[in-house]
Order: C-alpha cells, then sequence, then structure tokens
C-alpha cells in the first residue's frame, strides 16, 4: 500500500494553484466563455479518429493519481498491463494542477476547433460540465464502454452535466463533509453544530471551495444541493455569514487545514475524505464525519476533447479502468472513492483493511446522503462565487 501522508494530496493540488482570489478573478472572466467562436457543436466541430491506423494515446493527469511501482517508480503497473494488453502506445503526462489553469492551457485550441494534443483529460465535475457546455467534448461510443454500463456507481449516474453517461467517466471520486479531531473536541454530527456550537468557536475552518461548502450548507437547510434556487442558495449563504461573521470560522482553506487539524489547532472543519483517510493512518483519532444532512460527492473525470484524433483508444483504455480488479489496484494507491462495482471484492485480495473502509468504498446508506452540486450555467457561476468570495473575505 502506498505510504500515508503523502507531501500534497491530489484534491490540496485542486485549489492550491490559484488560491480564491484568482478563482475570482477567474469567474470574472467566464462571461466571455459562451461568446462567438468559443462556443462549438458535434456538427461544426468534427474530430477524425484515427485509432484504427494509430495505436497510441495521450492522456493528461493529475500528479500522483495514477498507481506507481514502490521499488521502481518509472513502472506504473495497471498501466503498463493496459498497453502491454491493448498495444496502445499511451503518453502519460501528468499537467493537471489545477482546473482554472489547465483551462487556460486548452483554451484557445478547443474555442477554435483545434486539437490539443491530448485524447484523454482528467479534470472535476464543474470544469467538465463548463467544457461539457461550451460543446468542446467528444461524445463516446457507450457499445464500447461495456464495463462502464455495468460497474459504474449508481451515484454517479446520469449527472446533470452528463445526463446520458457518454461525455464524462469519473476516474476517482471523494466526499466533502466534517471531520473532527478526537483529541481537543467531542463528536460532531452536523453542519449547525460546527457553525453555532460554543465550544467550536474560532476553532474552525471551511472550504474556500464554493460547491463543497456551500453544498453542505445547502443540504442542512432542507436544500438540495444538485437543484436548488438562487433565493436557496442566498438562504445558506446568509447562514454562513452568521457564522463568519461570530467568528465562528477562523479561516476558509484549501487543503492546509489537514496539519492544523492532525495537530489539534483547529477541533473540527469541513474537509475532504482523502485528507482525512490520510490523516487516520497516522492518528485515529482524526475522525470523518458524514453529516445528518446529507455529504458531497465530487469526481474527476476521464474527457475526450474536440479533435482528440484517438477517441476509440481512449474508450478501450476507460473500459479497461473500469473492470474491478484493475480499479482495485489503482484504489490501493490513490486512496479516493472508487467509482467501480465491484471492486471492493477485489480490494479485499489487495488490503482487507482499504477494502473495509468507507472512505474508499462507501456503502449505501452513505452514498444515499451524497449530492453532486447542480451544473451552472455562466451567469449563475460568475454571481454565485462572486458572492461566496465577497462572504468569505478573499
Amino acid at each position: 500500500m502506498r505510504s500515508p501522508l503523502r507531501p500534497l494530496t491530489r484534491r490540496g493540488l485542486l485549489t492550491g494553484t490559484l488560491g480564491s482570489a484568482a478563482l475570482l478573478a477567474t469567474a470574472g472572466t467566464l462571461a466571455g466563455c459562451g461568446t462567438k467562436g468559443a462556443q462549438q457543436t458535434e456538427a461544426g466541430c468534427k474530430s477524425e479518429d484515427l485509432s484504427a491506423t494509430e495505436k497510441k494515446l495521450a492522456f493528461s493527469n493529475w500528479p500522483q493519481y495514477m498507481d506507481v511501482d514502490e521499488k521502481d517508480e518509472s513502472k506504473r503497473p495497471t498501466l503498463d498491463a493496459f498497453i502491454a494488453k491493448s498495444g496502445v502506445q499511451v503518453t502519460y503526462t501528468e499537467d493537471v494542477n489545477d482546473n482554472n489553469e489547465f483551462f487556460g492551457k486548452v483554451q484557445n485550441q478547443l474555442a477554435g476547433c483545434q486539437t490539443t494534443g491530448r485524447d484523454i483529460m482528467v479534470l472535476t465535475d464543474w470544469m467538465a460540465a463548463r467544457m461539457i457546455r461550451l460543446g468542446w467534448i467528444q461524445k463516446l461510443d457507450k457499445a464500447k464502454l461495456p464495463n462502464v454500463d455495468a460497474n459504474l456507481l449508481p451515484s454517479l449516474r446520469n449527472r446533470s452535466f452528463d445526463s446520458d453517461n457518454q461525455l464524462a467517466i469519473p476516474w476517482q471520486s471523494g466526499l466533502a463533509g466534517l471531520a473532527y479531531n478526537a483529541k481537543v473536541t467531542k463528536e460532531i454530527r452536523s453542519v449547525d453544530e460546527l457553525l453555532t456550537r460554543p465550544d467550536l468557536k474560532g476553532k474552525v475552518t471551511a472550504l474556500s471551495e464554493m460547491r463543497d461548502t456551500m453544498g453542505l450548507l445547502l443540504q442542512s437547510n432542507g436544500h438540495d444541493p444538485a437543484n436548488f434556487t438562487t433565493a436557496q442558495f442566498d438562504d445558506a449563504l446568509n447562514k454562513l455569514k452568521k457564522a463568519v461573521d461570530a467568528k465562528q470560522i477562523r479561516k476558509f482553506t484549501g487543503n492546509d487545514y489537514a496539519p492544523d487539524l492532525a495537530k489539534g489547532d483547529i477541533a473540527a472543519c469541513i474537509g475532504w475524505s482523502g485528507d482525512v483517510i490520510q490523516l487516520g493512518f497516522e492518528d485515529e483519532k482524526i475522525k470523518f464525519v458524514v453529516p445528518e444532512s446529507g455529504v458531497m460527492l465530487w469526481s474527476d473525470n476521464m474527457l475526450v476533447p474536440n479533435k482528440a484524433s484517438h477517441r476509440a483508444n481512449a474508450e478501450e483504455l476507460i473500459n479497461y479502468y473500469y473492470d474491478p480488479a484493475v480499479a482495485a489496484k489503482l484504489a490501493a494507491y490513490v486512496n479516493y472513492i472508487c467509482p467501480v462495482k465491484g471492486a471492493q471484492a477485489e480490494m479485499e485480495k489487495i488490503d482487507p483493511d482499504l477494502a473495509s473502509n468507507p472512505l474508499i468504498f462507501p456503502d449505501d446508506a452513505m452514498l444515499s446522503k451524497s449530492k453532486v452540486f447542480m451544473a451552472l450555467d455562466e451567469k449563475r457561476e460568475k454571481e454565485y462565487e462572486t458572492k461566496f468570495q465577497q462572504v468569505i473575505g478573499a
């Protein structure tokens, strides 16, 4: 198994590169994303598939998001096995360090219906939704994805930005919920406790990722973060503002809350399951909690961009990673939620402790409480992000 507490988690990289202020600045530029010349259509931006004659594939992913041989870090066991089995030569690049930064890398090419040089890129739900909205992503052939059809978790099917599971296939997933250090505080069960309990005043952090923090607050008010109104968003935001004004919340963070939680400098927080798994390897007093009202589920998704010329090869790789035995080997290394049904049984053969970890293989009760944040159009994305940043003081 991968050694715990890697220097920087993948989810940390998700928010660490640009930071909240830059996210707000990026939100301000989004109004132009749907302008003429940026928006594409399937008919207007056709892609030629050369997979039959070119057995190759360019794959862009996040750092530390592929299994590596601990004795030889140049080897990636599951990927190497795919190459040997399929004959497809994969150029694997860890060049996705931040969703917005990556958007900037490929924006001009995709807006102009030009190749990015990539056949698969892995991006988080909200960025996947943005690119799908702009018409920049190719539809996949479901007939070539039988493992996905059979094994994709029900909780990750038919999401609002990909209702037919044909554009964005989850690579790994995670949860945003509550966490606490049992050495310095008693158990916490709800968002309302986090935001109001007197003994936690000034000892709480929340996430600067708008969708995770606001999704949890929407749920705590009895609203559905997958389908909500502006009035409901504003109601939840007002609840957050009260906690900020009362100095209940010390600060808003990316994943830099993790060392503070481990040391007991903060008592409780809104946090990510992947971080808490890693902290838990070192200290069993660090606990992740699914709030009574529900938890947020996010995914990083495999996308095939327009003008990618090896779609069928990409589909072969996507289908391969939905083989439960392969998915279990990957999950044993990365320690995020595995999106593949059947992988838990395969994990029993690799590491029984990981197989029983609900933050890698959530049970039905946990998943039934999970929601994916609603896909937003440009106008609402800018509006909600701006309001949120104003409250958190970014």
